[in-house]
């Protein structure tokens, strides 16, 4: 009898192991790597990149990632320079940035969405009317059936992929008003938006959430679903760049953010995962 129970014993102990060992497959390609990777450029990616950095560092010690913003023109700048292994980006890499031999690595789906403050009573606009208010043009919500409060212009430096998304395709490329305030990344626009009841700037989808509001635009609701269906039409792809071939630790990063651990991150970020 004794027997019988530590043979069942062993076996449970033995089916229970196998959940474990498929989830750390994933990381198996770091188990002889060590060194140092670092990455910068657009802040959408710091989420998922965050993530993925936590977990393999958690699985090996000798591997240090390390991870900066800045927005896309400085990641592609500083991977062409070599001063980072991966520059991000929120849009395509320009010819400019091409020359230098970087590759490109598509991984995320994003949409680029106007967010208000919570407080703001308008929940919808018309793509027309958000380029009358970032042109100058309305400068009041009350012209749009909000309260009479003055509307407050945020945008993102000429840096931003995200403020490329935005411009091109929904601004139709029109200027910025110059009384808009700048700010230097998808955090801090939404911490700005947050705090200021007559604001409006836009973000990442992924960056929203109860602090913020995004409005009905076209009306399409700015959500993941409405992004992958091609319904709402403000979305980029998220870019890892490299220069030249990556090897490695960078080409084990990149695969692992290709892979299973990588997509559920990604989602997690709210985005949307496309395949290598």
């Amino acid at each position: 009898m004794r027997l019988k129970f530590r043979f069942i014993k062993l076996l449970l102990c033995s089916v229970l192991a196998v959940p474990a060992v498929g989830m750390a497959s994933a990381l198996d390609r770091f188990e002889n790597l060590s060194g140092t990777l670092n990455i910068a450029g657009g802040t959408a990616h710091i989420p998922v990149m965050k993530q993925a950095a936590k977990t393999i560092m958690s699985a090996n010690n000798d591997i240090r990632i390390t991870i900066a913003g800045g927005g896309s023109g400085v990641g592609a700048q500083q991977v062409a320079k070599g001063l980072v292994e991966i520059g991000n980006t929120g849009r395509p890499l320009k010819p400019g940035e091409l020359k230098y031999g970087l590759l490109s690595f598509p991984f995320a789906i994003d949409g680029v969405a106007v967010i208000v403050n919570p407080a703001n009573p308008i929940q919808q606009l018309s793509s027309q009317q958000v380029m009358d208010i970032y042109s100058g043009k309305i400068t009041n919500w009350k012209s749009l059936g909000g309260e009479d409060r003055q509307i407050n212009i945020f945008t993102r430096d000429e840096a931003s992929g995200t403020r490329s998304v935005f411009v091109k395709k929904l601004l139709n490329k029109s200027p910025v008003s110059a009384q808009a305030n700048v700010v230097p990344s998808n955090g801090a626009m939404k911490t700005a938006i947050a705090r200021d009841p007559g604001a409006i700037g836009y973000s990442s989808v992924g960056y929203i959430d109860q602090t913020v509001k995004a409005p009905i635009l076209d009306n399409v609701l700015p959500t993941n679903e409405a992004c992958a269906s091609g319904e709402y039409p403000v979305v980029r792809k998220l870019y890892m760049n490299t220069k030249g071939q990556p090897k490695g630790l960078t080409q084990a990063f990149i695969d692992y953010i290709y892979g299973p651990d990588g997509a559920e991150f990604i989602r997690e970020a709210g985005y949307i995962p496309v395949g290598h």
